[in-house]
């Protein structure tokens, strides 16, 4: 599959590119290439094993092959792009075991997360806490998948933000973009949605409780789950 559907950034950021006026022209274009791209792949518009042709890209994109190198290198950097010698670039898939790796990651800061939230967390922001456990049991009872991951996802962000600790927000933020990608994996390891709802529901408590260590220790366990299914499943290439 080769990525040749892109749209175009916009003729007057190309003609800008090309005919370089100004090297900070220069680097906000790059910089919105690679935006461009991420948010492309993130977004699985551009699903794993993608071929990433520089010349069809600029073309679609409408700039020279400069940004789009630069791009696919710093794509490759983040572990979102693979690049395979004399035979160009992809869009990377995950292992099992680099899932496995990806949950252990995830594990560590979250725990580390709300081990610093439960001390700061307001009342308000416990009852914004509620308020999704809440919706989640009625999103599980319907069914509603999509629904419920973005209201999961919310969740555990609301956690993280609360920790106050800026460096550990924006690392969670780009390991939870990456993992998005693997979203119907991850329900198939994690169980049932019921499931998910009843560990949140014990976080919660433990939150509400303001019991830092314990709310820690139940949501690792909560994390751990697809872990020990991947661990159990043994190695694959993971699907969306």
């Amino acid at each position: 599959m080769s990525a040749t559907g892109a749209s175009t950034i916009s003729a007057r950021d190309g003609a800008a590119e090309r005919s370089a006026p100004a090297r900070l022209e220069n680097l906000t274009l790059r910089e919105r290439v690679h935006r461009h791209l991420r948010e492309e792949i993130l977004a699985n518009r551009l699903p794993p094993g993608t071929e990433l042709g520089e010349v069809a890209l600029a073309e679609s994109l409408g700039v020279s092959r400069a940004p789009v190198r630069e791009a696919i290198g710093r794509l490759a950097a983040e572990g979102l792009v693979t690049v395979r010698p004399r035979r160009g670039a992809v869009v990377s898939a995950l292992t099992a075991a680099e899932f496995l790796e990806a949950y252990q990651v995830r594990e560590a800061l979250e725990t580390q997360a709300i081990r610093l939230a439960v001390p700061r967390l307001e009342d308000e922001d416990v009852a914004r806490l509620e308020a999704m456990v809440a919706r989640q049991a009625q999103l599980a009872k319907r069914g509603d998948v999509g629904a419920f991951f973005q209201s999961n996802a919310e969740f555990h962000r609301l956690i993280v933000e609360a920790a106050g600790n800026g460096m550990l927000v924006e690392m969670h933020g780009q390991l939870m973009a990456h993992m998005g990608r693997y979203r119907t994996r991850s329900l198939a390891l994690r169980g049932t949605l019921q499931r998910s709802v009843s560990e949140h529901r014990g976080i919660l408590g433990a939150v509400r409780a303001r019991d830092a260590e314990h709310a820690a220790a139940l949501l690792g366990d909560h994390i751990r789950v697809p872990q020990e299914r991947l661990v159990a499943g043994g190695e694959m290439v993971l699907t969306r």
